[in-house]
């Protein structure tokens, strides 16, 4: 491998050394992420990566410097999951120390495996050392994103929300644009200071063709189809640890009715349809008609749709379900879907039987939920179908749209409350948003505290109620685009690309050895 400057000064850097660099240049990564949505650090950090890997002389040294870029970057992107276990404090706050620590330390196993087999490879030169850090990374976060259930949260290629970028997740995903992250930030500052000006130059213009396309792919206005009906989306507010108690419970429902009667803010006229946010009662609707009535009477004859818990029996055992329920105008119960990708250790418990031998439960007050059968699509009258997520399974790129027939919009709904107001909310609503560019599909999201908005095709809110905020959106249902490229491969092009790095840098470690050996 040919030493660079910094690469040569890391590599004379001592174990903890070396770690703390790995852990800062983590930490700037994670601050391309929402709220602060600053990605250019990538620019910088990327390449100390790359550094860090080609300038260790041992596949372990590797390993440790990725593990080390990896707590970095989950300590501080995820801290937010720690104010879960402040909504019942008393029950679970002396966990919090475990969760800062373990899931951020767990996670960056991951980037450990990454760095580990980047330089088993043994890169040569800048373009080899990116790319091949560059794939083994993306192909790492593809198996976070999916083993265990998978925790595809904070990938780097989300840190582009805010820009142009975001327009190449209709081809890319959020896989590919990760691998491309990683390369065009990576590149120009590691080929520069080898004065290697082509792949500088090249990587420069990458991300400009990519920026400007972005830009040009964005029409001026948001388009709408003739018939669109009007959604009203409706946020209560309800802080988690009020949310169930006897003395909010009454105050909260009442805010919902209130917003749902409310008059019509557009000059459409009255919504077709209403949409509560996840887990909106603390009742079961199919268990309460006079409920029901109420709620179909406020909403004016247009169908609502809430979270709820739905009970099924089995038996005499009573199975709770985290659902989407709709009513209907007259008060009956109309499609409903069953949240099918439950939060490990909140909705459920991973190897329940050992967990509760030390009194451990679930965060969520139903810790024992079960599963739905899987993604769906819904039609309710004469809507336009839409296929339904409820809060965690957003987060699953493959997992919103079922197969059959194409929806014509996402619907999701979530409980925000359990992330606080910095970092996760926002982090949770970005990729809402590249939910729709993947798809090109319209979302609508009500979300108990925020943030609860109607996003475009193309990944932009017009409106939206911001966190802590009380109230109700009224717009028109954004249309649909042609399915995306994404929507057709998903992740098969980017891993087949990410192999091919791999084979290319296999291939020119083997016949650099056969020169050496004759």
């Amino acid at each position: 491998m040919t030493p660079t400057a910094p690469q040569d000064w890391i590599a004379r850097q001592g174990r903890w050394t070396r770690g703390l660099i790995g852990f800062g240049a983590g930490a700037v990564m994670t601050m391309g992420h929402a709220p602060v949505d600053l990605p250019w650090g990538f620019f910088v950090a990327v390449p100390v990566l790359v550094w860090l890997m080609a300038g260790s002389s041992t596949w372990r040294q590797a390993a440790w410097a990725g593990w080390a870029v990896g707590f970095g970057y989950f300590l501080t992107g995820l801290h937010w999951i720690g104010h879960a276990f402040l909504v019942d404090a008393e029950a679970f706050a002396w966990l919090l120390p475990f969760a800062l620590t373990l899931l951020p330390g767990g996670l960056a196993l991951f980037w450990a495996l990454g760095f580990g087999v980047s330089w088993v490879f043994r890169p040569i030169g800048p373009v080899g050392q990116v790319l091949v850090l560059a794939a083994c990374m993306t192909l790492v976060e593809y198996l976070r994103g999916n083993i265990l259930t998978g925790f595809p949260w904070a990938l780097p290629g989300y840190v582009w929300v805010e820009t142009p970028l975001l327009q190449s997740a209709s081809w890319a995903g959020p896989f590919g644009l990760t691998l491309i992250c990683l390369v065009l930030t990576g590149l120009p500052l590691v080929a520069a200071l080898q004065r290697r000006l082509w792949p500088c130059a090249a990587a420069i213009a990458g991300f400009a063709l990519l920026w400007g396309w972005g830009i040009t792919r964005v029409p001026d206005q948001v388009a709408y189809a003739p018939d669109a009906p009007v959604i009203r989306v409706v946020q209560p507010n309800a802080p988690q640890h009020l949310k169930w108690h006897p003395e909010h419970v009454p105050i909260f429902y009442r805010r919902l009715l209130r917003h749902t009667s409310a008059p019509a803010e557009t000059a459409s006229g009255q919504p077709d349809l209403v949409i509560w946010p996840e887990t909106a009662v603390n009742f079961v609707p199919a268990e309460q008609d006079a409920l029901r009535v109420q709620i179909a009477t406020a909403a004016n004859g247009a169908p609502v749709i809430l979270g709820a818990l739905h009970v099924e029996r089995s038996g005499g055992e009573r199975i709770w379900l985290n659902s989407m329920v709709t009513i209907m105008p007259d008060g009956s119960l109309g499609p409903r879907y069953d949240k099918h990708h439950l939060v490990p250790f909140g909705e459920y418990m991973p190897f329940k039987e050992v967990f509760e031998l030390v009194g451990l439960r679930g965060l969520a007050q139903h810790g024992g939920a079960s599963f739905g059968p899987g993604p769906a699509a819904l039609q309710i009258g004469d809507l336009p179908r839409f296929a339904a997520a409820i809060c965690y399974e957003m987060i699953f790129p493959s997992e919103i749209v079922a197969p059959g027939p194409r929806p014509e919009w996402i619907l999701t709904i979530t409980n925000d409350a359990w992330f606080g107001g910095f970092a996760g909310p926002q982090q949770h609503l970005a990729q809402a948003r590249f939910r729709a560019v993947e798809q090109g599909l319209p979302v609508a999201r009500a979300a108990n505290t925020g943030i609860s908005t109607i996003i475009d095709s193309y990944g932009r809110m017009s409106d939206k109620l911001n966190l802590h905020k009380d109230g109700y959106v009224d717009e028109r249902l954004p249309a649909a685009l042609s399915p995306t490229i994404y929507s057709h491969t998903y992740t098969a092009p980017t891993l087949l690309a990410c192999m091919l790095i791999l084979f290319a840098a296999g291939w020119s470690e083997y016949l650099r050895m056969r020169i050496d050996n004759t």
